[in-house]
Parts: structure tokens; C-alpha cells; sequence
């Protein structure tokens, strides 16, 4: 069988369990707390496989395990190793049962909703919904990366034929099952991608003469102020650009609507332990796979194709080169393994962006009340929406890569999403001096470091003279968003300390929840 017909059938039976799996949760998505959050009563495989799989995209397969394994060699399994253990592991441990406990006290459905009834205040809701709206819309367009290198591996068709089918079928279960449907295509789409990175791994290895004749063929490849083995090494070449790697893949989960949102979801306190285990797992696998996987991309240097300058890359290829001389069984894995992991991001997004406009903007601001059934129809036209603009940024960029400003607006949207909320989230969940001023201060915080930053990207403000540590910040949006996210967790404690306290009363209130009184079966916990 030809890799595009073994192609073809994967993919026709992938699209009709996908599709399957839409048309049978429907009924659960009939109310908004269905909708939105699968009524709260999601299992720990489901919400853990959610979880991971809206984590790694096809962002991060092609785009950055090809960028930074170029850059950083194996220890680019370091960013895989970081989203794993600080990403996962910590994340499910800090937020995961404090969010649920308190979101579920406050009836809050979205983070916008979150920040509202945490600090009483409509302005923060809509200060939090407008950053979801501008920021998010970039980061869900730039999920489509890479599909066109991947596909063009098999398919000889247009780019936007590949994103539309994509879209499409997204739309399809999300607008018709909602969190549930786009939760259980998750735990499908998680699967798939567990054994086809660990497929695709071992076929890499294989064809370079397995794990230690690749090595050494890596060890030998020259890097600049190197001998030689600077790709191979324990921290790489360059160990401080790691670390701004591993901590903004890693610490700017904590501060993401779509990922924060499945601690709203779980079902029970053992299932989130469960969750904990399970998420952190797959986070090595597929994460860490990935990384390492991109950290041999320097063994194909000299079959990736290279930009005008001669010398740096298209990273976007040098995954798909690295699989091009794969086995067509392989290749067709790796097709579906990219889709999933497309689809099973963007449709968290959508679901994510439509849920917090339906609920914090269109709602608030109606004259009338709006019943359960109005409001779910209102969010699916939203997923439409959603759905069609990221699709049509998409588009655009790949037809005209000279309009730097979208590319640009992708790179700094991660960076101003956990800017803006990773530090009031946290602080909102365990302490209760944190006031509302602080709350606005880091909004904007992280806002202003990013567009800042998009400015600079573009050429628009020249850093030449900032000295050497700002120019190295603002270099890139990696490192500016770090930034963005550590200044934050210093300045919300800093301005709180300053600025007026909020209401004690209500605020005992919301944390009381913490204290509520609960009987268990001695199968649950001991006396």
C-alpha cells in the first residue's frame, strides 16, 4: 500500500470517529454548564489527555522541536522535561484542586468570569475578556503552522484545502458536543500522538544507525566558540536561551485560559491526584519526545532547505525533511499525529474564546435575559467565528509572508496571556491581600511588555542603545515573555501591599470554600 493511500485510510477513519464522537455527546451539551465545562464532572484519563494535548500542538512537533533542536541540539529535551514537570506536574499540584474548589464556589465558568466574581468587579471581567479576544485569536491561527510541510510530504494540495478540511471537521464536533466532545477526541487525539511520536523517534534513530551512531554524528557537527560536541552536551550551546525556552513553555501554562479551564471541569479530588500522574506522563512522552526528536534536525543540514541569508533554516521544514525518507507506515502516522494534535489545541481555543465572549461580554451587556439555550447558541455561532478568522490569518500569512505582523502577533500572544494573568490567578487562588489595583497593574503589565515587543519585532523601535541586558530581552519574544510573566508575580504582591484592600467579608467568603465541612466513605480518605 502507497503512503498516500495508507494516508487516505487513516485519515478518512480518524475524521469518522472524530465526527462520531461530536454527533454522540450532543445531548450532553444542551445546557451552559454542559457546554462550557462537561457539567463538571469530567474523569482524571480525560481530563488529563485534555489537558496535555491542548498543551502540544503542531506548534510544537514541527514549529519548535525543529527551532530549538536546531539551536540547542539534545538538550532541547530540557523544554520537554520543564512543560512536563513544571508544566504538568506542578501545575495539577498549585492550581489544580485549589481551581476547582474555588471556581465551582464562585460559579465561574471562564478566567474572565474567574477574575470577576473573585475581585467583584465587572471592569476586570471585561478587562480579562478583551485580552482573551485580542491575544488568543493570533495564538489559534498560528496551530495551522507546519500542516502544509507535513501534508506536502503525501498530498500535492493547496495549503488552504488542508486548512479548511481542518477547520471544518474542528468546527463540526465542537459546535455539536461542545467541552465533552472536544474532551473525549482529546483522550483519542492523545493516544495517537503517544505512539506516533514514539514511532517516529524510533525511526529517526534507525535511520541514522540507532540512539549512539546518531549521537556521535551529532557530537561532531561544529557550533560557534565549540570544538565540538556543543549539540550533544547537557545544556547545549547555549544554556542561558534555554532557560528562557524552558521556563515560557513551561511557567506560561499557568496562566492560559484553555488550560486553566480543565481544573474546572474534573470530576473528584482522587481524580485530579489521577490527573496529576496521568498528565505529567504523557507530557514526558510526547514533549520530551518531541524535543528530542528536533535535537537530531542538525544531522539533515544538508537536505533542509535555507532562507535568502544561506546560513539560518526554515524551521517549519526541517521536521518534515527529517521524516521524508521515513517509511510510508510512518509518514501516515505522523500525518495523523500532527492533525490530532492541531485539532485537539484548536478546538480548546475556540471553545475557550467563544465560551468567555458569550458569557463575560455578550451576556453582561444584554438588555434581556438570555436563557440557557439562547446562550448556547450564541457560543457555537461564536466557535463559527472563531474558527473562520484563525483559519483566514492563517491564510493570509502563508500567502504573503511579508506582512511580518501576523507571524509577529503569533509570537507574542502566549507571552501576553500568562503576562497578563498567570501572577493575579495564582495570587487569587491562595492569598487574600491581593487586591484589584494589583490585578489591573498586571494586566497591563503584560500587555504593554508584549506590544512593546511586537514594536520591536517589526522594526519599529530601535534598541540598539538600551544597553546590553534590555536588548538582550527584547531580542525576543521568548525572553520578553518571561519577563512579562516573572514581573508579574513581583508586582502583584508589591502594588497589593500599596493600593486599598479589598472587602474582608467577601473575601472570607470566597475562601471559606477552602473550609467548607465534607463527608467522605472511608474508601475516599481515613479518619
Amino acid at each position: 500500500m502507497g503512503v498516500k493511500l495508507m494516508s487516505v485510510v487513516m485519515l478518512v477513519i480518524f475524521f469518522a470517529v472524530m465526527i462520531g464522537v461530536g454527533l454522540q455527546t450532543r445531548k450532553k451539551a444542551s445546557s451552559v454548564d454542559g457546554f462550557v465545562l462537561g457539567s463538571r464532572n469530567v474523569g482524571p484519563w480525560i481530563t488529563a489527555f485534555a489537558f496535555g494535548t491542548s498543551y502540544f500542538s503542531a506548534v510544537i512537533f514541527v514549529g519548535y522541536a525543529g527551532q530549538f533542536g536546531w539551536n540547542f541540539g539534545l538538550s532541547a529535551t530540557w523544554a520537554g522535561l520543564g512543560n512536563a514537570f513544571i508544566g504538568s506536574l506542578l501545575a495539577w499540584n498549585i492550581l489544580g484542586r485549589r481551581t476547582r474548589i474555588m471556581t465551582q464556589h464562585l460559579d465561574a465558568k471562564t478566567m474572565p468570569d474567574f477574575f470577576g466574581k473573585r475581585f467583584d468587579s465587572v471592569k476586570l471581567k471585561v478587562m480579562a475578556s478583551i485580552i482573551v479576544f485580542i491575544f488568543l485569536i493570533p495564538y489559534t491561527a498560528s496551530l495551522y503552522n507546519g500542516l502544509s510541510s507535513l501534508f506536502g510530504l503525501v498530498f500535492d494540495i493547496p495549503y488552504w484545502v488542508v486548512i479548511a478540511i481542518m477547520a471544518v471537521l474542528t468546527g463540526f464536533y465542537v459546535i455539536f458536543g461542545g467541552y465533552m466532545a472536544t474532551a473525549i477526541n482529546d483522550f483519542i487525539q492523545g493516544i495517537i500522538m503517544l505512539f506516533g511520536i514514539s514511532a517516529v523517534i524510533g525511526a529517526v534513530l534507525s535511520d541514522n544507525g540507532g540512539l549512539v551512531a546518531a549521537t556521535q554524528k551529532l557530537s561532531a557537527v561544529p557550533a560557534e566558540g565549540w570544538s565540538g560536541g556543543a549539540f550533544s552536551s547537557f545544556l547545549g550551546p547555549d544554556p542561558l536561551a534555554l532557560l528562557f525556552v524552558v521556563i515560557l513553555t513551561s511557567l506560561g501554562t499557568w496562566g492560559l485560559p484553555q488550560m486553566v479551564g480543565k481544573f474546572y471541569a474534573i470530576k473528584s479530588e482522587k481524580d485530579i491526584h489521577k490527573g496529576t500522574v496521568i498528565s505529567t506522563i504523557f507530557a514526558i512522552i510526547v514533549a520530551g519526545g518531541c524535543y528530542f526528536l528536533g535535537g537530531f534536525g542538525r544531522l539533515y543540514a544538508d537536505k533542509v532547505p535555507y532562507q535568502p541569508d544561506g546560513v539560518t533554516p526554515f524551521f517549519d521544514k526541517i521536521v518534515p525533511t527529517m521524516l521524508s525518507t521515513l517509511p510510508a507506515i510512518v509518514i501516515a502516522v505522523v500525518i495523523v499525529l500532527v492533525l490530532s494534535a492541531s485539532m485537539s489545541t484548536l478546538s480548546s481555543l475556540v471553545l475557550t474564546s467563544s465560551s468567555t465572549f458569550t458569557l463575560d461580554v455578550i451576556k453582561p451587556a444584554s438588555k434581556t435575559e438570555m436563557s440557557e439555550k439562547k446562550q448556547v447558541t450564541i457560543m457555537r455561532l461564536f466557535i463559527v467565528f472563531f474558527i473562520l478568522v484563525s483559519a483566514v490569518i492563517a491564510v493570509i500569512k502563508d500567502a504573503h509572508p511579508e506582512i511580518t505582523f501576523i507571524a509577529q502577533m503569533m509570537g507574542v500572544s502566549w507571552g501576553a496571556l500568562a503576562g497578563a494573568f498567570l501572577a493575579p490567578f495564582l495570587y487569587g487562588l491562595y492569598w487574600k491581600g491581593i487586591t484589584k489595583s494589583s490585578v489591573v497593574v498586571c494586566f497591563i503589565w503584560g500587555c504593554a511588555i508584549e506590544i512593546l515587543q511586537l514594536f520591536i519585532s517589526l522594526g519599529g523601535i530601535d534598541i540598539s542603545g538600551w544597553g546590553p541586558v534590555l536588548g538582550y530581552i527584547f531580542a525576543s519574544s521568548i525572553r520578553s515573555g518571561v519577563i512579562a510573566m516573572v514581573g508579574g508575580l513581583i508586582i502583584v504582591p508589591v502594588v497589593s501591599k500599596l493600593t486599598a484592600k479589598m472587602d474582608s467579608k467577601a473575601v472570607e467568603d470566597t475562601f471559606s470554600c477552602y473550609e467548607e465541612q465534607v463527608s467522605v466513605k472511608k474508601t475516599e480518605a481515613l479518619d
